[in-house]
């Protein structure tokens, strides 16, 4: 209780020291309740913790950034950036067929964050917050584009085992892409960029193997050949570069892959032909500055997708990324009330 009474008047203290204060704020469209020093007064180091740690992670296995990059998008789009992708139990997201080849260690480097993260702050960063930063870390450290991400995300109370539905399949065709995107507030610019993620990471075989027996979009022979080779058919095991250039670089070069038909999946090569979308892929394989700026706005779009900003029946701040809280005593619940309230100051 005395702590509990310490942390009321600390945090009553800190907020009203710094009314004053000039903050960084960004031109961007924010969703009502993020903001983009949201963890200034309760966590300031937050970004440094993750960015630190994950320099660790990724110099290991460089493996695990794609992995948190795909993690972060199959959280966000297809129900909103709740961490629900992170619960496990009943209704398990990650057991949907389209979750299929989720990394454990990326997943597990976001509990890892949070546990770091709790030793040096209150108990007061999300899961969801948590997993959008390091996805942005996870495209800057492997070579790509840095970018401020709005912050203020609550955790979802439990998982939704049907959302997985709505994510795109990788033997999608453009029209496919652009009508499911366009559902969610996207454009054409947004889905190419987007689907530039495909610049690192691996894909593993049954999500493949169309490309080696039809002949559209088209493929070029070579690569054709060793696709087959190593995804024989789709029981096969095995997993592909997304990227046959730069396979452990976040960069433009998945573009230049598709100028030479060597797109991996169906969606990825198709954007390459389509009418709709042929001259953004152009842009992009020719200007590598220009996709950042574009990848970097469609991030920020995602990350706001349906997000959760106060706890009244909806959200949390979980004490475990793998597990929704039990119910909360009343006085736990009056502190963090206090701490969300010098957040918004």
């Amino acid at each position: 209780m005395a702590r509990v009474s310490a942390l009321f008047h600390s945090l009553l203290l800190i907020s009203s020291l710094v009314l004053a204060s000039q903050i960084h704020v960004s031109s961007g469209k924010l969703v009502p309740g993020l903001s983009w020093n949201y963890y200034l007064l309760t966590c300031p180091k937050l970004e440094r913790i993750i960015r630190k740690h994950l320099e660790d992670v990724f110099e290991k296995d460089s493996g695990v950034a794609p992995g948190i990059l795909r993690l972060f998008f199959h959280d966000c789009f297809p129900n909103g950036c709740d961490a629900s992708i992170l619960l496990n139990g009943d209704g398990d997201e990650k057991q949907h067929r389209a979750n299929f080849g989720l990394r454990q260690e990326a997943i597990d480097a976001i509990e890892n964050l949070r546990v770091l993260i709790y030793k040096q702050c209150l108990p007061v960063v999300s899961c969801s917050d948590i997993l959008v930063i390091a996805a942005r870390e996870a495209v800057r450290q492997l070579g790509g584009p840095d970018f401020d991400v709005p912050l203020g995300r609550k955790d979802g109370l439990g998982p939704n085992a049907t959302a997985p539905d709505n994510l795109p399949a990788p033997f999608f065709r453009t029209d496919d892409l652009l009508r499911g995107f366009g559902n969610r507030g996207f454009d054409a610019t947004d889905v190419v960029a987007l689907s530039g993620a495909h610049t690192y990471g691996r894909a593993h075989c049954p999500s493949l193997v169309n490309r080696t027996i039809e002949t559209d979009p088209p493929i070029d022979p070579n690569f054709n050949n060793n696709l087959i080779a190593t995804c024989p058919n789709a029981e096969s095991p095995n997993t592909v570069n997304l990227d046959v250039r730069t396979p452990v670089k976040f960069d433009n070069m998945y573009y230049i892959n598709l100028l030479n038909r060597q797109g991996v999946f169906t969606s990825d090569q198709d954007i390459a032909g389509s009418p709709k979308t042929k001259e953004i892929v152009n842009q992009f394989a020719s200007d590598q500055k220009l996709f950042f700026k574009k990848f970097s706005d469609a991030f920020v779009k995602v990350s706001q997708l349906d997000v959760i900003t106060d706890r009244i029946g909806k959200g949390e701040i979980r004490d475990k990324c793998f597990v929704a809280n039990k119910r909360r005593s009343s006085m736990a619940s009056v502190v963090e009330e206090v701490v969300e309230l010098a957040q918004e100051i």
